[in-house]
């Protein structure tokens, strides 16, 4: 792609994470039978007035003043009309000309350094419905239990130059909606959808070339590679001499490529009006400044926090803070009195391991912390560590007890000890000779020896010493 620079836009679907839909108080709970969650206003039914739903407004608020956005004290709400089979009122309800949010930035790492990425706007819309083409022969079916679900649409400016670029993007935006709690963003139920614009122009250029959209991208590993593959297909056109036409495209995973689905639709094509049905959103000045100032510590500043004030490196606060519920066990490990780089051990080792076989974090972060001042202390060594976490779990029972119920508490006693280093040095006469004699490394085999007799209990440190005592 030699002379010739991509260029990417994205538009981001994240369902907020409330309890009832946008207009009505239909329930927004995931797997739930076809078209069990509906009612007269999602379904747009004659009379059926939508009503907002206040809690889906201060989400929407949430997100845009974590990405930096200016909040409008009013916004309007705008029916966006098209037919297809799983919107029943022939229109949705968005936002147009006046949306809830403008003019935001994230700030991403790239290879080509740190770059801003604008984001465009933010505004408030509801969902369409599903068709399920795989529940009956020779038809479609269509569920609308999705219709009318809170959505906030996230616009990127044109920053993005690769799918790389996009991908880190994504992942940068997924992370601050989750420390902000708008939305779970669990792309497999739907909560965060993806659509990429994509062009492609001379390098040094400053106009845009003609755009396409590769649509409803269902997780980061496909928007990069979708990026990539529409790419060469409008590089290779532009190389042929051919022109790019402005279409809409779908993204297939097994094969990766893209497959046209219809002429791309531009804003008159929807023709927006103000829906008559429902006033401006007008939001009160002090109501939006209590928003603001309840906002939590992003992940930018607590990435900083860690390794300014914890003496962290940039990789471990960056996989520390990368979710939210593993940041915040991670300061009530330094809370309950663990050692910053000890417990970021920890948790980066064993807590990681053990959260994602159980799915959850089960063991008690004071708990941990516990255990590892035992191994500092000498009370138990790594290894025997390791076990002890392994049977911690949320009834709470001390690491110092379950140690010492599986007999992994460190034998110190010089009599005991004495006892396993004579009968290991007596069971290898010839390695003990030969450590004698200068061959160092097998002070580590009679060592192991030892931790083998007592069954991981004694220190190796005392076990050592003893060692070279009876040389």
């Amino acid at each position: 792609m030699t002379g010739w620079e991509t260029v990417i836009g994205l538009e981001i679907h994240v369902q907020l994470a409330t309890a009832s839909k946008l207009f009505c108080g239909c329930p927004t709970v995931f797997g739930a039978p076809p078209n069990s969650q509906v009612c007269p206003v999602c379904l747009g039914l004659p009379g059926a007035l939508p009503v907002p739903n206040q809690a889906a407004v201060a989400l929407a608020v949430r997100a845009g003043l974590g990405l930096g956005c200016t909040v409008n004290p009013r916004s309007v709400f705008a029916r966006k009309n098209y037919f297809y089979p799983d919107l029943p009122k022939g229109y949705q309800i968005s936002q147009f000309d006046q949306p809830l949010a403008r003019h935001g930035r994230l700030q991403i790492a790239t290879e080509r350094g740190a770059v801003a990425v604008g984001i465009t706007r933010l505004h408030l819309e509801e969902d369409a419905g599903k068709l399920v083409h795989d529940r009956f022969p020779d038809a479609t079916g269509v569920d609308l239990n999705r219709a009318g679900v809170p959505l906030a649409e996230i616009v990127s400016e044109p920053h993005l130059r690769s799918g790389a670029e996009a991908r880190t993007f994504l992942n940068g935006l997924k992370r601050i909606l989750e420390y902000l709690e708008v939305s779970d963003c669990n792309m497999e139920e739907g909560s965060l959808r993806v659509d990429a614009n994509i062009s492609v122009r001379p390098l040094g250029a400053s106009s845009l070339g003609t755009k396409t959209e590769v649509k409803n991208l269902n997780s980061f590993a496909n928007v990069e590679r979708a990026v990539a593959a529409e790419a060469a297909r409008q590089t290779a056109l532009l190389d042929r001499g051919d022109r790019v036409e402005q279409v809409t495209l779908s993204f297939d995973a097994d094969s990766g490529t893209v497959r046209p689905m219809r002429s791309k639709e531009e804003s008159h094509d929807y023709r927006y009006f103000p829906d008559p049905d429902l006033p401006p959103l007008v939001l009160d000045p002090s109501w939006l400044e209590r928003q603001r100032a309840a906002l939590p510590e992003l992940p930018a500043a607590r990435r900083e926090r860690f390794e300014a004030a914890l003496g962290l490196s940039g990789y471990d606060a960056e996989v520390l803070t990368a979710d939210p519920a593993i940041a915040d066990y991670f300061e009530a490990m330094i809370a309950a009195g663990a050692p910053a780089k000890s417990a970021a051990n920890w948790v980066q080792g064993e807590v990681l391991a053990r959260r994602k076989e159980d799915g959850h974090l089960a063991v008690p972060p004071d708990l941990v912390a516990e255990l590892i001042a035992m191994v500092a202390e000498g009370a138990v060594s790594g290894a025997a560590a390791r076990t002890v976490f392994a049977r911690l779990g949320p009834e709470r029972e001390s690491a110092r007890a379950v140690a010492g119920r599986l007999g992994l508490i460190q034998v110190r006693d010089d009599q005991a000890l004495a006892v396993w280093v004579d009968e290991v040095l007596g069971a290898h006469p010839a390695e003990r000779q030969r450590l004698a004699a200068g061959e160092g490394k097998l002070m580590g085999f009679l060592v192991g020896q030892v931790m083998k007799a007592s069954r991981g209990t004694a220190d190796p440190k005392a076990v050592a010493a003893l060692i070279k005592a009876r040389l």
